[in-house]
C-alpha cells in the first residue's frame, strides 16, 4: 500500500486528482493540505472539504498559504469559474479543517512515516517551500516529491511560465533547490492527458459522480478557448497516476531552475537535459494514454460504486 499527502488547490483538475487517488486501491491518502491558487484559499479549503464528503473519504484536510510567498495572490478563475468548480455546487461540508497548519500537517505527517509517504503538489508550491524552510529534513523524509508545474517549452500563464510555478516563482525556486529529486509533470506531459469526446464516453453510467461533478466540471473547463479543439488537459491526475503506475510514464533526468527576476519569463523552469548537466529531477516527457485512461476509467468507478 502506497501512501500519498496531496497539497493542491481544487480546482477542477484537482477535483480528479483527487477521485482517482481515492479510487485507487494500492493508495492511502494520507492526507489533503490546501494554498491559494487556481482560486483564493476561502475556496479552495471549502472545496477540499466538499469533495471528501462527496466522494465519501475519511481524510483530513488542513488549510494552507493564502497567498505567495512574496508576490500579489493571482488565480485562474477564469478557467476554474468563480468558486473553484465550475457551475457545480456541492453540499457545504460538516467537517472542519484540521486545527494544524498545512505546513505544520505536511511536517508532521511525513516525519511520523519517514520514506513512507509520497508528497504530490498540484497547485503553487507555497506550503512546500515553507515546509521545507521548517524543517529542512522533509526532503530527506518523503519517500518521492511530485509536483505538477512547469514546462520545457511554453507556459500557459504567460508565453515562458506555467501557471502553478508563475503564481509563485520564489516557492518554486526553493523547492527545485532542495536536496531531492522532484518529478515534474510539465504542460508538456499533461497536454497529453485530454479529456476528449471519446474519454468522457467512458464515464457516462458513473451515476452521481459523473451527472453532478465530472461532467458539468469537464463542460466548464473544456469552454476555456485553449481546450475547445481537443478537450480539456487533466493536469493534476497525471502527478497522482505516477505514484501509482509510474511505468504510465517516461521521465528524463534534466536541470531544472526557475526564473525569478526576468521581466518576460518570471516563472519559467529552465530545463537542460543535457546529460553533462547538473540534473536536479526527473521530467516527464511521454504518456501511455490509453493505459493513463483506463486507470482513471477504473478509479471513477470505485468511487461511483462506493459514494454515499
Amino acid at each position: 500500500m502506497k501512501r500519498v499527502l496531496l497539497d493542491c488547490d481544487p480546482g477542477i483538475d484537482d477535483a480528479l486528482a483527487i477521485a482517482l487517488a481515492h479510487g485507487s486501491p494500492g493508495l492511502e491518502v494520507a492526507g489533503i493540505t490546501t494554498v491559494a491558487g487556481n482560486v483564493g484559499l476561502e475556496h479552495t479549503t471549502p472545496n477540499a472539504l466538499s469533495l471528501t464528503e462527496f466522494y465519501g473519504m475519511d481524510v483530513p484536510v488542513a488549510r494552507g498559504a493564502d497567498r505567495p510567498l512574496l508576490r500579489a495572490p493571482d488565480t485562474a478563475s477564469t478557467v476554474h469559474g468563480a468558486t473553484g468548480l465550475g457551475d457545480v455546487v456541492l453540499p457545504t461540508a460538516k467537517s472542519e479543517p484540521d486545527t494544524r497548519h498545512a505546513v505544520d500537517f505536511i511536517i508532521d505527517t511525513v516525519a511520523a512515516s519517514p520514506g513512507e509517504i509520497s508528497l504530490v503538489a498540484v497547485g503553487p508550491l507555497t506550503n512546500v517551500a515553507l515546509a521545507l524552510r521548517k524543517e529542512p529534513r522533509l526532503a530527506e523524509w518523503v519517500r518521492e516529491f511530485v509536483v505538477m508545474g512547469g514546462s520545457y517549452t511554453r507556459g500557459n500563464l504567460t508565453p515562458a511560465a506555467e501557471f502553478n510555478i508563475g503564481a509563485d516563482p520564489e516557492a518554486a525556486g526553493v523547492v527545485f533547490d532542495a536536496p531531492w529529486e522532484p518529478v515534474m509533470f510539465g504542460l508538456d506531459l499533461t497536454h497529453q492527458a485530454r479529456a476528449t469526446a471519446e474519454v468522457r464516453q467512458r464515464f457516462v453510467g458513473l451515476g452521481k459522480l459523473q451527472e453532478e461533478l465530472l461532467s458539468p466540471c469537464l463542460d466548464f473547463y473544456g469552454s476555456n478557448r485553449q481546450y475547445r479543439d481537443e478537450g480539456p488537459a487533466i493536469h493534476d491526475a497525471c502527478a497522482v497516476a505516477h505514484v501509482i503506475a509510474p511505468e504510465l510514464f517516461t521521465t528524463v533526468r534534466a536541470r531544472v531552475d526557475v526564473e525569478t527576476s526576468g521581466r518576460f519569463t518570471s516563472g519559467m523552469t529552465v530545463t537542460d537535459f543535457a546529460p553533462e548537466a547538473d540534473h536536479n529531477a526527473l521530467v516527464a516527457t511521454a504518456l501511455d494514454q490509453r493505459a493513463f485512461w483506463d486507470l482513471l476509467t477504473e478509479a471513477f468507478g470505485r468511487v461511483a460504486s462506493s459514494m454515499p
